[in-house]
């Protein structure tokens, strides 16, 4: 009884080192998992988000935090829905976001594998959204990284920067509403506000 006893220990000892071992290996493999994964993967996570918990908030390299949903998530940026409805609908370069302040629950489930996909959206830069403001002539506030805000509509958008003509916020861009004019480099921009309530799809 003795010896059966003492394999019975030999047993449950190989069989918790091997246990031991595999969730090792399993730590392992998912600390790779996930040096692996972009901001961009764990911002399209929160795409379809359960909307019961408090939304994100989005820290931007000017200082300013905005609570807000993910509507949707491009190559280099994100779209956000502010939580404010007098607000409207916000382009976020992914490089200006600072931090994002989010529920436990969102900040696990964003760190989920998740299934490769190819969309348009990933290969929809911040200079595509861009030209479909032009084309659209929407409004927009850009706040830039330094704290400053320009108001007015784009007139073009390059590979890395924007024309802006400057104008008073909700104006109609009119040759003789325009007071300026302003080439922005997207490196320069924090966030971007759009005039009315939702982004264009």
């Amino acid at each position: 009884m003795r010896w059966d006893r003492f394999f019975d220990d030999l047993e449950d000892q190989l069989a918790s080192e091997w246990e031991a071992e595999r969730a090792a290996l399993d730590s392992e493999a998912e600390r790779l998992r996930l040096s692996r994964v972009p901001l961009r993967d764990r911002l399209t996570a929160l795409v379809d988000r359960d909307q019961t918990t408090p939304a994100p908030s989005f820290e931007f390299s000017d200082g300013t935090v905005v609570t807000a949903e993910v509507s949707g998530v491009g190559a280099d940026w994100a779209a956000l829905q502010p939580a404010t409805a007098r607000t409207g609908a916000v382009i976020a370069p992914l490089g200006a976001i600072m931090s994002i302040g989010m529920p436990h629950p969102d900040l696990l489930r964003s760190a989920r594998p998740r299934a490769a996909s190819s969309t348009l959206s990933d290969r929809m830069t911040l200079g595509f959204a861009l030209r479909d403001l032009v084309r659209r002539r929407i409004g927009v506030t850009l706040h830039l990284a330094h704290g400053r805000a320009l108001s007015g509509t784009i007139d073009r958008a390059g590979a890395d920067h924007l024309d802006l003509a400057l104008h008073e916020p909700g104006a109609v861009r009119r040759a003789e509403e325009v007071s300026g004019h302003r080439l922005v480099p997207f490196a320069a921009i924090a966030w971007i506000r759009l005039e009315g309530a939702a982004l264009p799809r």
